[in-house]
């Protein structure tokens, strides 16, 4: 049975103060608790420097201008309280800051009030952040590629917003989980959007393709990323509607978001993706943009 007492006691932060994680309480009548109402953020931080942290910021202050909730602290202010909260989480575990590649979460909902579906205005905003130690892809995953399975996206046509409503995420998750796969790649109307917790690529003639940011789509900070890789790497990278016939006749497909880095799908609905000798394996592209990847980590700071 889980409690309160079975969490971890590392520290977090909760509306200005810290706490150990396990003792931390938000009012019932939270509106984020009562109705989703509220986003989060999802920073990776390796060996003590925060990656791509305006970009991340920027995409919350974003998602918080379309809820029309103000955003608690200056963007100064939010590194500071953060690499503050990433000192105190390494010194728990009883490690150096340095020698660590953690994890943030960010959220913020309205706050509290009386629940009504309408947007009080004057609520002071709930702020919560977490810190945990990231978890690597496994060693036979990087190296084999992953499986995937498809489903239509079902969920609401506000993807761009990074919204704690996650219920749609949750159950196209389990659709993956269901079979053992480690991710559901979605069509919205015969056309690409992208995973449940992941952005999706298309590797076609050696070309990187990804849907159109829009609101069907969140636009995961990797992104950006995959567009600066690409033109480093002298790889073509452009951004258009991708159809279902496309993805299933791709060369290589990947995954991209903060935890999974660039993870190569090597398997779609017990498909092997590609041809040839590349068939069913990470491709090419993906090992060239995996590698820069990993030298825009050690870029950081």
């Amino acid at each position: 049975m889980n409690s309160a007492n079975t969490l971890p006691n590392t520290p977090c932060h909760l509306n200005g103060l810290t706490l150990p994680l396990n003792e931390a309480k938000i009012s019932v009548l939270d509106r984020g608790f009562i109705f989703g109402d509220g986003i989060y953020e999802v920073a990776p931080v390796y060996k003590g420097q925060l990656f791509r942290f305006e970009q991340h910021m920027a995409r919350m202050a974003r998602s918080l201008t379309e809820l029309r909730i103000p955003n608690p602290h200056t963007e100064m202010a939010w590194r500071a309280l953060i690499e503050d909260l990433l000192q105190q989480h390494a010194q728990s575990l009883g490690k150096r800051i340095s020698d660590l590649d953690q994890i943030v979460y960010i959220q913020i909902t309205r706050g509290v009030a009386p629940r009504d579906h309408a947007m009080p205005a004057g609520l002071t905003p709930t702020v919560f952040v977490m810190v945990n130690e990231m978890k690597p892809i496994s060693t036979k995953d990087r190296e084999n590629g992953v499986s995937c399975v498809s489903a239509d996206d079902f969920r609401w046509e506000k993807a761009h917003i990074k919204s704690t409503s996650l219920l749609g995420a949750v159950f196209s998750r389990q659709i993956s989980a269901d079979v053992g796969a480690l991710e559901t790649v979605m069509f919205r109307h015969g056309f690409l959007s992208e995973a449940a917790a992941s952005n999706v690529w298309v590797v076609k003639d050696g070309q990187v393709l990804g849907p159109p940011k829009n609101h069907l789509v969140l636009e995961g900070i990797r992104y950006g990323l995959m567009d600066e890789i690409c033109a480093q790497q002298g790889v073509s990278f452009a951004l258009r509607p991708i159809t279902r016939a496309e993805v299933l006749d791709a060369d290589e497909l990947l995954l991209s978001s903060a935890t999974k880095e660039v993870l190569a799908i090597t398997t779609l609905d017990g498909q092997a993706v590609g041809r040839g000798s590349h068939a069913g394996k990470p491709g090419p592209v993906y090992h060239r943009i995996y590698a820069a990847y990993q030298a825009a980590k050690k870029a950081t700071g």
